[in-house]
């Protein structure tokens, strides 16, 4: 690789680091023919790591990090002194083929500050999975970052030759973008949005190609005031709506020479990560946003226990329940029970009563579970309601603990 392709990679891989929304998992299985470059599995492999130490699966960079937006918590905004740097298509193009041959990467996840006009990126953007698929016969894995406010045909383009698409909300209300990013419109992200989900839907119906891996976003927690049960219900809306594959939480990172109307410190990681599992608990969990904000304290969820834990301490008048009568929606509101595991104690149990150490063989949450259930021989008769059980069941402050 010439120095001047390798400073310009350093660069942009490195501006690229802050966007969190680049899984790869949910692509359809896909071999490439004789003639033809690369795979994907069907499901996120990590085997590569950005400078800041992530583990990603793929080729994560900016077409460039030049913008014409000045969106106050960004490192990459018009006003910020960054060193800057753009690639060419061709560049891209052959830094990707080249990776995969080396094993580096799985497929390409492609973003881009926006330069000229949001028509002219999203066009770059497009030209480069065009040539990979086309000129290269490539067949991994292409993640691209749409421009909401580019032309409807140039994101329907977009689609042909990308695994997924995926626009960036950034901020949950519209008072926050008009406060921190004014030059974006949050009609326009959100009618993108639509745009593409009816598009992924028609190619379904239709059994034709078109974003097969769905459409993700990515939302900024810490910048603004925004409180984690408007987080969770803004995305509720987001799934229900638009019927996105994923959203991401992204916790603020404070930024060299950023504005004085954004926080001087980031949020504790720990709310990215409560974030995150509430989100699971209305994605596989059967949890409602009202379930979801019944956990919080004040709008935020506590730091020392994970959402579902808050939540079966709010409501102990509905535990414990009996692993061997208790319906399905009932066990996964048990902490420590994941969907998994609620799934095949409701199969064992079609075979004979099932005992505590039955449970333990099936779930390895029984620390967490024990105060919440009955079986054949274990009834927790007052553990329930000890007023000592939150500190008992609490995680330390270093841990990040599963369902």
């Amino acid at each position: 690789m010439d120095e001047t392709l390798a400073k310009k990679l350093r660069i942009l891989a490195d501006a690229a680091k802050y966007d969190a929304s680049c899984a790869s998992s949910g692509a359809p299985k896909r071999a490439a023919g004789k003639d033809g470059l690369g795979s994907t599995t069907g499901a996120g492999i990590c085997h590569a790591y950005t400078p800041d130490g992530r583990c990603i699966s793929l080729l994560k960079i900016l077409l460039t990090n030049y913008c014409l937006f000045d969106c106050a918590y960004c490192v990459n905004r018009r006003s910020s002194n960054v060193r800057r740097a753009k690639f060419t298509v061709e560049e891209v193009a052959t830094l990707t083929v080249e990776f995969y041959k080396r094993n580096y990467i799985e497929g390409l996840f492609l973003s881009s500050g926006i330069i000229k006009s949001p028509d002219h990126t999203m066009e770059l953007l497009t030209r480069v999975a065009k040539t990979l698929r086309r000129e290269h016969g490539f067949r991994g894995y292409i993640h691209l970052k749409s421009i909401p406010e580019a032309s409807p045909w140039l994101i329907e383009e977009a689609g042909l030759y990308a695994d997924r698409l995926s626009i960036n909300l950034e901020l949950p209300t519209e008072a926050s973008l008009e406060r921190l990013a004014p030059e974006k419109d949050g009609a326009s992200i959100q009618g993108a949005m639509e745009q593409i989900g009816s598009r992924i839907a028609e190619a379904k119906a239709e059994r034709r190609r078109f974003s097969p891996a769905g459409q993700s976003t990515q939302v900024i927690v810490g910048a603004d005031a925004t409180s984690d049960e408007a987080l969770i219900r803004k995305s509720a809306h987001l799934y229900g709506t638009f019927g996105l594959k994923r959203v991401y939480y992204s916790a603020f990172s404070p930024i060299p020479d950023g504005s004085t109307i954004l926080p001087l410190k980031a949020p504790p990681l720990q709310r990215e990560h409560r974030l995150y599992q509430a989100d699971w608990l209305i994605r596989y969990y059967e949890f409602s946003p009202d379930d979801v904000a019944a956990a919080t304290e004040d709008g935020m969820f506590p730091l020392d226990v994970d959402p579902k834990l808050a939540w079966a301490l709010r409501h102990r008048h509905r535990f414990p329940v009996d692993v061997n009568r208790a319906d399905r929606e009932m066990l996964l509101r048990v902490p420590g029970l994941g969907a998994r595991a609620v799934d095949k104690i409701v199969r064992a149990r079609r075979h004979g009563s099932l005992r505590l150490d039955d449970v333990a063989r099936l779930t390895s949450g029984l620390k967490r579970a024990r105060p919440f259930l009955i079986a054949e021989d274990w009834r927790p008769t007052a553990l329930t309601d000890r007023l000592d059980l939150r500190a008992r069941l609490a995680e330390p402050a270093a841990q990040l603990s599963l369902f």
